[in-house]
């Protein structure tokens, strides 16, 4: 009778370089010579493939703050686009598309012309920071060649670059808030002048948190409303219907009412998620109740950073309702990092770079929409296309949560029809932690789909299952293929 040898694909890639060089002498021919036969961790999974999910896909933040090289950014973005289809990405997210007053060195965050996209001279340049208009819309069509959504993001809150202009609901104070032709405005189109800022004949403001209160835009302006989302020719008409884009991603929702993210959604549609950058859960679903659109589940993120660079205590992942996606995760969109936490200098406002795989594990084995940052993708790409293909098949089914210590967090998803699910064991000890575990899968044979953990345990007759996680890391356990 042989003796079966069991042995991890990851063990496999660290020693093959050490195999290779023992040419006749490895471990492996000797196993072979006395009847062993090695079976990888690879060779008892299941083919995942077989159960990719209708609505499978992940969000891809496809910029960083500071792009480089300037003007080159959407053809970059373009020689990505197979790779992410391959991965299990469904959309990528770019940067405000519109000409801001930093010119070719803006990150569109400063709105001078929405209708620039990078075809007019102003603000010192043509292009844009990311490129040309062609070379933009270029990028969306090979995006939807490859069934990709582009979301286009919207700063809609505040402008910048216009001409100074008295105005005197300001005591005539002078701000910049002539917006034409002439002044910040070369497209024409949706020139503004200080009646359709803050204070106006109609109020001093309409949300208490305006990032730029100078030139903070007033919605509730009939002018500014039919130029913004409308008109047949408003920035969200020529956004969808003539450069491509699929939806939206509006910043800083804070400075404006959530109802016109949702008159905006009502007429133009398309995917959308809100920026309400606050670690309230119930301050977030109180927004996507009134505007009716997701938003970024800056609560999870919070929880994530707390717990696993602050506190080093993975308890609170495990208390009800302290996450948008706890309460509502048909509107939660997960994320680890963006452009503004990862530019952040304080510590408390970002998840650190060792613990990224640990949060990526959570987020992508969880309910919620998932994102996945640009910096992040390059640097663990091989680790998230993992994680991004169990999410988009394993990760089905009811949560769970079987332990949530110090140092271990334990989650079951049930499954569903011939769905086998999947158990997430996070540990963040220096020690290899193990605990018996009552799973789905009685007399099952298990596994690690990240190739983590090297043991295959069996579950018993009752599902009972002794699995593990290695130091500082985590493991995600499903069955082996019959």
């Amino acid at each position: 009778m042989k003796k079966i040898k069991y042995i991890s694909t990851k063990t496999i890639l660290l020693l093959g370089g050490m195999v290779l060089g023992l040419a006749g002498c490895s471990e492996d021919d000797d196993a072979a010579d006395n009847g062993e036969v090695i079976i990888t961790s690879q060779s008892l999974k299941m083919d995942l493939t077989q159960f990719e999910r209708e609505d499978a896909g992940v969000f891809m933040q496809a910029f960083y703050w500071d792009v480089e090289p300037i003007g080159d950014w959407y053809n970059i973005i373009s020689d990505k686009v197979e790779d992410y289809k391959a991965s299990g990405i469904n959309r990528i997210w770019l940067p405000a598309p519109g000409k801001g007053a930093s010119g070719g060195f803006s990150m569109g965050y400063d709105p001078s012309d929405y209708f620039d996209v990078g075809e007019f001279e102003q603000h010192g340049t043509v292009e844009t920071r990311f490129g040309s208009r062609q070379e933009l819309e270029d990028l969306i069509q090979k995006a939807h060649a490859n069934d990709l959504e582009v979301i286009a993001d919207i700063v809609m809150g505040h402008n910048s670059g216009g001409g100074l202009q008295a105005n005197p609901f300001r005591g005539g104070d002078e701000v910049f808030s002539l917006f034409n032709e002439e002044n910040g405005n070369a497209s024409g189109k949706f020139n503004r002048t200080n009646e359709h800022f803050h204070p106006n004949d109609i109020h001093n403001n309409d949300e208490q948190d305006l990032f730029f209160a100078e030139t903070d835009l007033c919605h509730d302006q009939q002018y500014v409303q039919d130029w913004l989302w409308g008109r047949d020719d408003s920035v969200a008409a020529f956004y969808k219907n003539t450069l491509g884009f699929d939806g939206w991603r509006f910043d800083y929702v804070k400075s404006f009412a959530p109802k016109w993210v949702k008159a905006w959604n009502d007429k133009i549609g398309g995917f959308s998620v809100g920026e309400n950058f606050d670690g309230n859960q119930q301050v977030l679903k109180d927004w996507v109740d009134a505007s009716g659109s997701p938003a970024f589940d800056f609560a999870c993120f919070y929880r994530l950073d707390e717990t696993l660079d602050r506190a080093h205590d993975l308890t609170a992942l495990g208390e009800a309702g302290n996450m948008l996606r706890k309460l509502d995760a048909s509107k939660a969109v997960t994320f680890v990092a963006n452009h503004d936490t990862e530019k952040d200098e304080n510590p408390d406002n970002r998840i650190s770079y060792a613990n990224k795989l640990l949060a990526y594990s959570y987020i992508l084995t969880h309910d919620g929409y998932p994102t996945i940052f640009y910096l992040d993708y390059e640097a663990f790409k091989g680790q998230l296309k993992t994680l991004i293909q169990i999410y988009n098949t394993l990760a089905v089914g009811d949560v769970e949560i079987i332990e949530a210590n110090e140092d271990e967090y334990i989650m079951k998803r049930s499954g569903s029809g011939n769905n086998p699910g999947l158990i997430l064991y996070m540990n963040i000890s220096r020690q290899t932690k193990q605990r018996v575990v009552k799973t789905n899968w009685a007399n099952k044979k298990l596994v690690d789909y990240t190739d983590n953990s090297r043991a295959t345990p069996t579950a018993d007759g009752e599902g009972n299952a002794t699995l593990s996680a290695p130091a500082g890391s985590y493991a995600i356990w499903s069955i082996t293929k019959e």
